[in-house]
């Protein structure tokens, strides 16, 4: 696969991923928490790109470790280690998107202050844990549906959708940036 076409495929996995951790932060907003609707993230439309981020970083790192045995005695520890590299991975996202968020907008949008094992109400063990077990269901079982459907686009339809994907969240952006 040749370097833009990959492109191509990462930023529809971002896109898919930013689009399905908006439907989960709704999901708990509106299901779990009953703290009724409102749009989770700081652009427009329906997806948080700190998701898309991170999936696109576990994709990256810990794809590779993925698809390696490794074992003590007989007994594989890959998705042990796999696991934990979600749960760096993503928290450390989750604290850096937060300073970057502060610096630029004054706050950042959640806070885990109420949970045990914090950090300045930016992280927290609940969710590192909750974002490692999402993770391992998006990296084992999600990302081989959206790798097929990846692989059964045709090229202009590939290029047509990653283009008007980006074209969208690009304006989404600097309507936000620039307003």
């Amino acid at each position: 696969m040749g370097t833009f076409k990959k492109g191509q495929a990462l930023f529809l996995y971002f896109m898919a991923y930013a689009v399905i951790g908006w439907i989960y932060e709704v999901f708990l907003e509106v299901v779990v928490y009953r703290w009724g609707f409102s749009n989770r993230g700081f652009l427009f439309g329906p997806y948080l790109p700190v998701y898309g981020f991170g999936a696109v970083i576990i994709l990256l790192a810990l794809q590779p470790l993925k698809k390696r045995r490794i074992c003590i005695g007989k007994v594989s520890i890959t998705p042990i280690l796999v696991f934990l590299g979600i749960v760096a991975l993503t928290t450390g996202l989750e604290l850096l998107t937060s300073y970057i968020m502060e610096w630029t907008t004054g706050g950042w949008l959640w806070d885990y202050d109420r949970f045990a094992w914090n950090f300045q109400g930016r992280i927290a063990l609940n969710p590192s844990i909750r974002f490692g077990i999402g993770g391992m269901f998006f990296l084992y079982c999600v990302q081989p549906l959206l790798e097929k459907a990846n692989g059964a686009l045709s090229e202009k339809a590939r290029s047509l959708l990653s283009g008007s994907l980006f074209i969208l969240i690009l304006v989404d952006f600097l309507y936000h940036v620039f307003s």
